[in-house]
């Protein structure tokens, strides 16, 4: 009788098991389904976003000397060359700023730093500056580098607010892929006999720096596309110039928003024109930084 229970038992077990699966395959392909279907009408609502921008700009885009020349008040004539060489300026000067700032902190939080309720403030923090608005940051650039060390509205001004705009993020993404860099690769450098340093330098580095370009190809394209914290620094709309590190400047957002902002019909295909140079030139920085990833892997 026993042996006949247990037997029954078993089999009631393996059939509620067998119901189990069942259900939670079921539920996983309803969620695929689901998830799936998120993905094609962001796709769909991207690519009807890319159809309008290239059906209104294109041809002003193709016009000779609108990437070469300076603005002009009248909508089918000039270019954005001021725009396009202060946003080329400012991506550089956030990647020189950021990268050392930001990859060094995040070494420090990962390697060196102890365990202690300062450092989880620390962390805490960094996470949420990187939810903050940008246009808190402008704030921020406007008090510190406008008026505090005297900068002006210059484009120094506007590289050092994108940099710290782009900080928390790097910093963020760099922890991560240090983080994920396993530790029997520094227990075996440890084991030689390499100092701390070396090990970070020779192995750990090496390990993280894709996921440490993934970080900056996020941020440096956050931070040619914002608008907000250049306008309170105090970008300007329309130059003849192609500025220097302290003199007033453009960028391709700010471009953009001066051509939306005007009455005439033909500055909405200059402001079009000017989103596809934008694009364009993000997906120029974001190809080399794939491009350097793909290497680091590969080796």
């Amino acid at each position: 009788m026993a042996t006949s229970y247990q037997r029954d038992n078993s089999w009631e077990s393996t059939t509620e098991f067998a119901d189990n699966v069942e259900s939670r395959e079921t539920l996983g392909k309803v969620f695929e389904i689901v998830f799936l279907l998120g993905l094609l009408i962001g796709l769909f609502i991207l690519a009807l976003l890319l159809f309008d921008i290239f059906r209104d700009g294109i041809g002003r885009f193709l016009t000779p000397g609108f990437l070469t020349e300076t603005p002009s008040r009248f909508p089918d004539q000039g270019g954005i060359r001021p725009a396009i060489v202060s946003s080329i300026l400012l991506g550089l000067i956030v990647i020189v700023v950021t990268v050392p700032i930001g990859v060094g902190a995040a070494l420090y939080l990962e390697e060196y730093a102890p365990k202690a309720w300062w450092t989880a403030i620390v962390e805490i923090n960094i996470s949420n500056l990187a939810g903050v608005p940008s246009i808190v940051y402008g704030l921020l650039g406007l008090g510190v580098f406008n008026y505090l060390l005297g900068f002006g509205p210059a484009l120094i001004s506007g590289a050092l607010t994108l940099s710290l705009l782009s900080l928390p993020v790097i910093i963020v993404t760099s922890r991560e892929a240090i983080r994920a860099v396993p530790d029997s690769l520094r227990n075996a450098s440890y084991g030689l006999g390499v100092t701390k340093w070396r090990t970070i330098s020779s192995h750990v580095l090496p390990y993280a720096i894709p996921g440490i370009l993934t970080g900056l190809i996020i941020s440096v394209s956050r931070a040619i596309g914002d608008a907000a914290s250049l306008i309170v620094v105090g970008a300007v709309g329309f130059l003849t110039f192609n500025p220097g590190l302290f003199q007033r400047f453009m960028a391709l957002p700010i471009q953009i928003y001066s051509y939306i902002t005007r009455p005439e019909p033909g500055f909405a295909n200059a402001a079009a024109a000017t989103i596809i140079a934008l694009l364009l030139l993000i997906l120029v920085l974001n190809g080399v930084a794939i491009y350097i990833r793909q290497r680091f892997t590969i080796s």
